[in-house]
């Protein structure tokens, strides 16, 4: 007889679960709280714009093209992929920016015109990421991560002390680096993965090697593309959908499992928890068969939730880039606010993204939609008064960079809270990007994918091995799939 499986959640690591367990034979249900499908990615349109309410960076596009493989197809299949040319815009003053160029030897020019020496730096440390990324890819990713033996592999011990994991990448860059700006473009990709540079193991350069060297992508018509590619491979793989049907709870006294929703229940030989891992694990459970209790989760260093406002805009902005990284305050009393203080930032940094620049799909003719996300400690507790104080701070330094008048062409605008990620996705604390990848949680140190009380009902996503990320969320998916199917031979 099948084996049944419902799958909790449709976000990356929800679909990705649900399409190898399908392929292999398994009858599979994924059941989704909110209308639509997608989790964090997905979109919504509103007079003529259409914004992706999530992940906006396409990065390691090679994660994405080996998932599709698995099931006879390749991007293409689904969506034309762009690589951005400039990766990105960073503003350091009101005066100075710097165009991140997609061509390597562009990049290195840049650098030496900034710093004299610092191209050959550059190379040679974009060789050691891509050391780490290789082994990272290859060996550390895939593995469950449920024991710690299972990294008692002598390449990966062999590798320990040039994967850099007991240093931070703050103190590589800084003691090759000099100059500020270099050091902000070099520290940048660390900030999704919600630590300060200072506390985050240089391991994590490999991310580096994956925006410098492998890109910056777009998939034309947004990330939610990659959403419904992921869906309709689930459908040819038999994969049923259960859509606006909230999960109350989720019964493990007996051998199979009961999936419990508002109006109606599924029973199944396992679950998989894509959804929000301590919702899941504090609030669906009986209190006995919960992994971790509350102490341990106020233990755990969380990733930065962020406030987003997406506004649609009647001209267009052409100072701006796809994406726009503005780092003309103090990155480090920013990170203070959100790491330190948790507190609402004085002098916020802040990200906005244009698709309409590469995409004219995306918003009407003449017009610019544009998202704007501003890194806010999590369970950061604030009402409309602290909303509007934030939009303003950074709608007045949007306009004075750009030198264009932005605020009075808005004719849409939406905002989207802590208090939406803890009500729309249950989100831990509000958080936006999972557990802070810090060395102590890192692999086996992260919560683990199975229960342990019963062995059948496993977790994926972010906050659980390997960590936040689109493709991380989608290798997670495949891991635990994978870990299922070599249980049952």
């Amino acid at each position: 007889m099948l084996k049944t499986v419902t799958i909790i959640g449709s976000g990356f690591a929800g679909l990705s679960a649900a399409a190898t367990l399908g392929k292999a034979g398994y009858k599979v249900r994924v059941v989704e709280k909110n209308e639509h499908i997608g989790g964090r990615a997905r979109k919504f349109q509103a007079e003529g714009f259409t914004f992706d309410m999530g992940p906006s960076w396409y990065w390691m596009p090679e994660v994405f093209e080996n998932f599709y493989s698995k099931f006879d197809h390749t991007a293409s299949d689904f969506y034309e992929l762009k690589r951005l040319s400039p990766s990105y815009r960073v503003y350091f003053s009101d005066t100075d920016k710097i165009d991140v160029p997609a061509s390597l030897p562009e990049l290195y020019n840049l650098f030496e015109s900034i710093e004299k020496g610092s191209a050959d730096k550059l190379k040679k440390f974009l060789s050691e990421a891509q050391y780490k990324y290789e082994v990272g890819m290859n060996d550390f990713v895939w593995k469950p991560s449920l024991s710690i033996t299972e990294f008692f592999d002598w390449r990966i011990v062999k590798s320990l002390f040039q994967l850099q994991m007991f240093s931070s990448i703050s103190s590589q860059i800084r003691s090759q680096f000099k100059n500020p700006y270099l050091r902000n473009i070099l520290e940048f990709p660390v900030l999704f993965l919600g630590a300060k540079p200072q506390n985050t193991p240089a391991l994590y350069s490999l991310m580096n090697y994956a925006d410098l060297s492998l890109g910056t992508w777009y998939p034309m018509g947004g990330m939610h593309k990659i959403i419904e590619a992921m869906a309709k491979i689930c459908k040819e793989q038999n994969v049923e959908f259960v859509q606006s049907s909230p999960v109350t709870s989720i019964d493990l006294s007996q051998s199979r499992i009961s999936t419990i929703c508002e109006k109606q229940s599924f029973k199944d030989d396992y679950c998989i928890a894509s959804a929000d891992y301590h919702h899941v694990d504090r609030h669906l459970l009986d209190e006995k068969y919960s992994n971790y209790s509350e102490k341990y989760w106020d233990k755990r260093a969380m990733a930065p939730s962020s406030l987003l406002f997406y506004l649609g805009v009647d001209k267009k902005v052409p100072e701006l880039k796809h994406h726009n990284l503005f780092f003309d305050a103090d990155f480090d009393n920013h990170a203070d606010d959100i790491y330190k203080y948790k507190r609402w930032p004085e002098d916020p940094l802040f990200y906005v993204c244009s698709t309409s620049k590469t995409d004219a799909s995306v918003a009407p003719e003449n017009k610019e939609n544009l998202f704007i996300l501003i890194p806010l400690a999590p369970d950061l507790k604030g009402d409309q008064s602290n909303f509007d104080r934030q939009f303003d701070k950074v709608i007045q330094r949007l306009e004075k960079t750009t030198g264009t008048d932005i605020r009075s062409h808005i004719i849409y605008k939406r905002q989207f809270t802590t208090q939406d990620f803890a009500s729309e996705y249950n989100s831990f604390k509000g958080n936006a990007y999972g557990l802070a990848n810090t060395l102590m949680q890192t692999a086996f140190l992260k919560p683990k994918i199975q229960n342990k009380k019963h062995d059948c009902l496993y977790y994926t996503g972010q906050l659980t091995v390997p960590g936040p990320g689109v493709p991380p969320s989608i290798i997670s998916g495949q891991v635990v799939a994978d870990h299922i199917i070599r249980r049952n031979g």
